[in-house]
């Protein structure tokens, strides 16, 4: 079988499923949402923490209660992994260190996942699923949450702009979506060879005769949300690069659904509630055509023979895994930064300067192709209101969406919300790099100008584009365990998540305060081919605008070499 056959088969099977699973899984998901029923599990949650499903919230409230939660999350994890070592299951592991400590419970509360140590070496098997894995749950679940509010925004006309009830939203999210489709997910997984142990390892003889330790874990269970729930951080220091978590092809086709099941489908979610399915659709064309565009570049760069050991190879398969090849290692690659999942099947760091540079892109241009679970389609809709509104200039007519009108404050939330993520990657990686310790934790470095220092350059900038956009994933030649980076790197991470969250909710209030008007004769159509083409652009430029001096010192100069 050819490469580019290989590579047509997987893209084509992996799309047939999505397009089967589409239509239910998003209806699904817009019933579990719209329901006024309640299951007898999520009625006893309730009453044991004192919560009245039948109360609704403002946006004020709703942010209180995403923070209050999320706040408790950090410090619970933080306090957990302080203490692993005289705790239950710790294996001979000792407490995490402060700053580690830190970094990794805004991480994962935050849904970045972002690991700046080797999980088998310093995460117990008490921590991995009490800790981390609960937080793979619920930090997605707050992702759903908030999208939903925002759709209930275009939808509601309430006086007080209510915007739901962010507790019901979390349990049902948590317990009717993810936790049964994580079931499913991890008994595939298990069927292709993924493990599930609480043991801390066991000892096998070498190829060279030493005796080597191989650590176990409760992995499969953990990598079902860990892609589901677009979280990404691994038990692993390998990913699922490492066989234990991503052991044949059939599992990596399995996990590349799995990170785009749930993003893909909420965008017939979101067409579902608002009552046009078209809306959905046209958002699901620009997420494809992003997504499909950057993995075609990515293919091309890595199926090129630059060099000696390409040419040998046939390919680029520095830092690939020889199970997945460049197809399984592409497809992986655009789909993991493309959402903010972060989980890696091989080197990024290790991609050709034109590959590595698209998935870079991918993050830069907000990752909404397709976007975290929630957050891609919140993402996308706050650009689709920025493309709509420089529609409506074109056209003289106040902008609306939906038959909500945009008016300023809508207009300045949503640039608020977008220009957070430029600002910290920006800012972050140019304290960085003029700080006379970087060059000492860089891989790559050297002389401007030399290719060394420009790999260099982009490292860090990726390193803040993963933290900032809550992606998690890093090139891997950059040193991150400085008290330097774990603080900007863990700034960035909380405030990549929280600041969008609170301008997408107090958008969501404004929304819903709003009534509704009937389109006229003027107003610029948000469904079909014209508006995927101005959404497209609009995200495009805004991308190029912002992060092209950057992309140009890094990536591109690189590939230009």
């Amino acid at each position: 079988m050819t490469p580019a056959l290989a590579a047509g088969l997987q893209i084509a099977f992996v799309i047939a499923v999505l397009a089967v699973l589409y239509v239910p899984v998003g209806d699904y998901m817009a019933r579990v949402y719209e329901s006024r029923r309640d299951l007898r599990v999520e009625s006893v949650l309730y009453r044991l923490c004192r919560i009245n499903p039948h109360t609704e919230q403002t946006w004020y409230g709703y942010a209180g209660s995403v923070l209050g939660f999320s706040m408790a999350g950090v410090l619970f994890l933080y306090v957990l992994q302080r203490i692993q070592g005289v705790l239950p299951l710790s294996g001979d592991l000792t407490g995490v260190s402060p700053a580690v400590a830190f970094n990794t419970a805004v991480s994962f509360v935050t849904n970045t996942n972002w690991q700046s140590y080797a999980p088998e070496t310093t995460m117990s098997n008490l921590t991995q699923p009490v800790g981390l894995a609960v937080q793979n749950f619920v930090s997605a679940a707050v992702g759903m949450a908030v999208a939903v509010a925002l759709i209930r925004g275009f939808v509601r006309v309430a006086r007080g702009g209510e915007i739901g009830n962010f507790w019901v939203d979390l349990t049902r999210g948590s317990l009717r979506i993810l936790l049964p489709f994580s079931f499913v997910i991890a008994l595939i997984l298990l069927s292709q060879g993924v493990i599930q142990s609480f043991h801390a390892g066991f000892e096998s003889i070498g190829l060279d005769g030493n005796t080597v330790t191989n650590a176990l874990a409760p992995v499969a269970s953990q990598e079902a949300i860990k892609e589901l729930g677009t979280n990404g951080g691994g038990i692993f220091a390998a990913n699922s690069a490492h066989p234990f978590e991503n052991p044949t092809p059939v599992s990596n086709i399995v996990e590349i659904l799995a990170i785009l099941l749930i993003p893909v489908s909420l965008t017939r979610t979101f067409g579902t509630m608002v009552g046009e399915r078209k809306q959905g659709l046209t958002l699901l064309a620009v997420m494809g055509i992003l997504w499909g565009s950057l993995l075609a570049v990515t293919l091309a760069a890595e199926s090129g023979h630059r060099g000696v050991a390409a040419t040998a190879a046939g390919a680029m398969m520095e830092g690939k895994e020889v199970r997945f090849g460049i197809p399984g290692t592409a497809l992986f690659a655009v789909s993991t930064t493309g959402t903010s999942t972060g989980a890696v099947n091989s080197a990024h760091d290790s991609l050709s300067p034109l590959g590595g540079g698209a998935v870079l892109l991918n993050m830069l241009l907000g990752e909404i192709a397709p976007g975290g679970v929630g957050t891609g389609l919140y993402g996308i809709l706050v650009l689709a209101l920025i493309a709509v509104f420089v529609g409506g200039l074109l056209v003289g007519r106040t902008p609306e969406y939906l038959g909500k009108k945009l008016r300023q404050r809508e207009i300045t939330l949503a640039a608020l919300s977008v220009l957070v993520m430029p600002a910290l990657v920006l800012i972050g990686t140019g304290i960085t790099v003029i700080l006379s310790s970087t060059t000492g934790y860089q891989g790559n470095s050297g002389d401007p100008g030399s290719p060394g220092s420009i790999h260099g350059f982009s490292e860090v900038l990726y390193a803040f584009a993963s933290a900032s956009n809550n992606n998690g994933s890093a090139f891997g030649g950059l040193t991150v365990t400085s008290d330097w980076f774990q603080a900007a790197l863990g700034v960035c991470m909380l405030f990549g998540r929280i600041l969008p969250i609170i301008f997408v909710l107090a958008l969501a209030g404004s929304l819903a305060s709003q009534k509704k008007t009937a389109a006229g004769a003027g107003t610029l159509p948000t469904a079909g081919p014209m508006f995927t083409g101005l959404l497209t652009g609009t995200v495009v430029l805004v991308a190029a605008l912002t992060f092209f001096p950057a992309l140009a010192l890094g990536p591109i100069a690189e590939a230009l070499q």
